[in-house]
């Protein structure tokens, strides 16, 4: 009786694909592996996934502006929302596009989220080269660009 249970219990990968999307956004290709993983044929998954895109449930578009809002709000820089954004399985042409709308829309500058970023984390430049070159690893591990993390070293405790 237990296996009959389970049997009839078994949601379909539309199921589970609302269950996920109703916590967060996901990447086309994020759903597709979990819903995978959870052992869901490949071709149910892809009807899944095009029925969801048909309804606007999923969207890549949505989830790249959510993403890199988010992001933005952890103070990372371009390049690591790039290459997070790549991880997620958004194509690189997709992600820069989506990052250049953010920038124009939201107007971000990546020099002051660089300085904000760096002044919460550290009081003040450093005064031996290994502390300054710590606060430029902290801020190339963030996804800032050489210019940037140069710039907020130079200004991030401007009064």
């Amino acid at each position: 009786m237990l296996e009959s249970q389970e049997s009839q219990a078994s949601p379909s990968p539309y199921d589970d694909a609302i269950r996920l999307l109703a916590r967060r956004e996901y990447s086309r290709a994020e759903l597709e592996a979990r819903l995978a993983a959870k052992g869901h044929d490949g071709e149910d998954v892809a009807a899944c996934l095009e029925r969801l895109a048909e309804q606007g449930l999923q969207s890549d578009t949505r989830f790249a502006e959510h993403f890199i809002r988010s992001r933005v709000g952890r103070g990372q820089g371009p390049l690591k929302i790039l290459a997070e954004l790549g991880n997620r399985g958004i194509a690189s042409e997709f992600a820069r596009s989506a990052l250049a709308e953010y920038e124009a829309s939201e107007t971000v500058d990546w020099y002051e989220l660089a300085c904000d970023t760096l002044g919460r984390r550290f009081s003040s430049p450093g005064d031996t080269p290994s502390e300054r070159a710590r606060r430029e690893r902290f801020l190339a591990g963030r996804g800032f660009d050489f210019d940037q993390v140069r710039h907020a070293l130079s200004h991030a405790w401007d009064a």
